[in-house]
């Protein structure tokens, strides 16, 4: 067994992670599965929409400048020579004197240029009198009014919201190029572990680890590509590691220089491993590296450090493949301390918090083993390497869990 003889600053294992990390290909989708997604490339539309001209009431099209003068006390009548309706328009035109019924979304029949709505007119015996004017264009959806073709409608990079799935519905979408999802491969190591609803040994502890990451990794764009179960042997962990299928492989436990911490040096040997040991706390003995063109995360066996170092390193890595933004996806809230944080300056520390009524208190207790301390805690701050931490009622960022 021996010490990490250094461990690199957070900030420089994030800008590696910045300049070694893109984006995946894109692929096609279809339209009912892209909500959620980000585009791979500009979408432009090829049509209008609408692609005619359309009526945006229930009512009555005419010809305008015959409605001069309509009132309460003048109606004015017109023959109602047809219909209009949605998918059905009136065959024929509108002549002098003429008017059409016509239905919210219908054509605008040829010679009319305006509606007047339903409430201004009383139809009887095919005659309807009109008690309102209206300017030329009233209520009508001119074409392309909504979208016009050959128009950028959403930029590549942009993440699909529920209203944009339905524009890009609205000009005959079926699929949509939008970047591929990482593939992420859990690898749960340690002979001492014991899964969850089945019977324990007596010094075994049940997995948990993996059921954090589980829960993460969609959050931050990716699909689960598999969990493997590896005893703390070289052979194991090795055919774990370089089977196919991931673009992403989290490794927990066994990240540390114990002689059972077998990872490291097989990631190391299969490719390479650029960064093991991080001035943090807790999660000191996470690494990263990378086997060909797949990114491989040590994730410290203790469930609190496996959070951590999931939620600094490889969330950030995923959503950069996923094309999603690199920032936490935890909402921001300030409070003041009720306690002091102490910290050490070179070092990052994740604190665990609980934050109520604008005070932040910092759970009294320490060890990367205490999980059931992330559910007492409703948030979490970050004291900065340059600090040696926060005096009582010094007011903090927080970074709330849910």
């Amino acid at each position: 067994m021996r010490g990490f003889r250094s461990r690199k600053p957070v900030d420089e294992v994030l800008a590696w992670i910045d300049a070694e990390v893109s984006s995946l290909d894109p692929e096609a989708v279809a339209l009912s599965a892209a909500h959620g997604r980000v585009l791979a490339l500009p979408v432009v539309s090829r049509i209008n929409v609408p692609a005619f001209d359309r009526s945006a009431m229930d009512g009555f099209a005419l010809r305008a400048e015959e409605t001069i003068g309509a009132g309460d006390y003048n109606p004015l009548p017109f023959s109602v020579v047809g219909a209009s309706m949605p998918g059905s328009p009136f065959a024929g035109e509108v002549g002098k004197g003429q008017a059409v019924r016509i239905m919210t979304g219908a054509p605008i029949p040829a010679g009319a240029d305006a509606v007047v709505p339903a409430e201004f007119a009383t139809e009887k015996n095919g005659i309807v009198e009109i008690t309102e004017a209206v300017p030329s264009l009233k209520h009508i959806g001119r074409t392309g009014e909504d979208v016009r073709s050959g128009a950028t409608l959403l930029e590549a990079g942009h993440r699909l919201r529920p209203q944009d799935c339905g524009l890009l519905a609205s000009i005959g979408l079926a699929e949509v190029p939008v970047i591929r999802l990482p593939r992420v491969r859990i690898i749960v190591t340690g002979n001492e572990l014991a899964e969850p609803g089945t019977e324990r040994g007596p010094f075994q502890i049940y997995e948990a680890n993996s059921h954090i990451v589980s829960g993460l990794i969609p959050r931050d764009g990716g699909v689960i590509e598999s969990r493997v179960r590896c005893d703390d042997s070289l052979n194991s962990i090795r055919d774990a590691i370089t089977a196919p299928g991931a673009d992403v492989i989290l490794i927990s436990g066994g990240s540390s220089v114990g002689s059972e911490d077998h990872a490291p040096g097989l990631v190391a040997e299969l490719g390479e491993l650029p960064i093991h040991g991080v001035a943090m706390r807790p999660s000191s003995p996470a690494g990263i590296g990378r086997i060909g063109d797949r990114l491989v995360f040590l994730l410290p066996g203790n469930p609190v450090s496996c959070l951590c170092a999931y939620d600094f390193f490889a969330g950030r890595a995923i959503r950069i493949l996923a094309g999603l933004p690199t920032e936490w996806p935890y909402r921001k809230v300030e409070g003041e301390l009720v306690s002091k944080i102490v910290s050490q300056v070179g070092r990052v520390d994740y604190c665990r918090v609980r934050i109520t009524d604008g005070k932040v208190e910092p759970l009294a207790l320490s060890g990367a083993s205490i999980l059931s301390s992330t559910t007492r805690a409703n948030a979490f701050v970050v004291v900065p390497p340059q600090s040696e931490g926060y005096a009582a009622g010094t007011r903090v960022e927080g970074f709330l869990y849910s």
